[in-house]
């Protein structure tokens, strides 16, 4: 089964076009993604603005006809926190459908962490326990923790990089007091969060996911023999908590010069690094190990579990 799967993200448009064969490990035929930054476009009143919905149909529009070039045999597309929010997000979501002729899948948080969980499960296999799986993306925070390939607890916070940056960091670089007041709102917002994991046992391996932790870890983390060539890579918070400071202190265009540090995550790399630096902080994670597959990888594990 040849597949391709879309992920309209809070900061990307981004496909993969992989052959399905069941027990065997997912490689992708194309992976392609475009960086739109959808949160620059959500006016005061929550909703989407007509150039954030032209350009949004623009990136779609051209994924979808990239995947259907090779000829697969199913698309799946996923919409996260960005449109699923947005005030005027069904409407977007129409115009998408009409616009591409296909139909879109709208995740919420929890079903996010749980392809995400899904998606790590795979990658580490039984022999690594109990998994806690996090996940900073640019609308939203995910965490999910369990023993088996359905996880016991599945949450999601508003607390994307991209959001975050947007409501409480407008300047660059930001000024040290806009900082301190997005950890006071990264707190109080993971409270409820970090209360209800302590009811559930502690996990045997924690990972992250996704490009801001990635990037984070190019920083303040450390090549280890793993499996695969992005595998390696484990993130300490001690240096994390080091190098968030500095990162607020260097102004975006720079901050690409650092190692990890891409265009389209440099300007909301310090709000990815706050919530990154709280979380583990709040759930005393001294190391957390980089998993190179997430949602969409999770997506197409699940298509094929159902696949008859």
């Amino acid at each position: 089964m040849r597949l391709g799967v879309l992920d309209i993200g809070s900061n990307t448009v981004h496909l993969l076009v992989v052959d399905m064969v069941r027990g065997a490990r997912p490689v992708p035929d194309a992976d392609q993604r475009t960086t739109l930054r959808l949160m620059q476009f959500v006016a005061e009143d929550g909703s989407i603005t007509a150039e954030g919905q032209e350009q949004l149909g623009s990136a779609v529009e051209a994924a979808v006809g990239t995947i259907r070039s090779y000829d697969v045999d199913e698309i799946v597309v996923i919409v996260t926190s960005a449109l699923r929010e947005a005030t005027n997000g069904e409407q977007v979501l129409a115009g998408l459908r009409a616009r591409t002729g296909t139909d879109l899948q709208v995740l919420s948080g929890p079903d996010e962490a749980r392809l995400t969980f899904l998606a790590a499960r795979r990658w580490y296999g039984w022999a690594a326990g109990r998994l806690l799986v996090l996940d900073i993306g640019g609308g939203s925070l995910e965490v999910a923790a369990g023993a088996d390939e359905e996880p016991d607890l599945a949450l999601s916070a508003p607390l994307g990089a991209g959001r975050l940056t947007r409501q409480y960091l407008p300047n660059d670089p930001p000024k040290k007091k806009d900082v301190k007041a997005l950890r006071k709102v990264v707190r109080a917002e993971l409270k409820p969060l970090v209360a209800r994991m302590s009811k559930f046992a502690k996990p045997d391996h924690v990972v992250a996911t996704s490009k801001t932790f990635r990037s984070l870890a190019r920083l303040a983390g450390m090549s280890v023999d793993g499996i695969g060539p992005d595998a390696h890579w484990q993130m300490s918070t001690e240096l994390l908590s080091d190098w968030v400071p500095r990162l607020a202190q260097i102004p975006a265009e720079q901050r690409m010069k650092l190692p990890g540090v891409t265009p389209e995550r440099t300007y909301q790399i310090v709000a990815g690094a706050v919530v990154a630096e709280e979380l583990l902080h709040a759930l005393e994670i001294p190391i957390v190990e980089i998993c190179p597959w997430a949602l969409r990888e999770g997506a197409l594990l699940r298509r094929l579990d159902q696949a008859t």
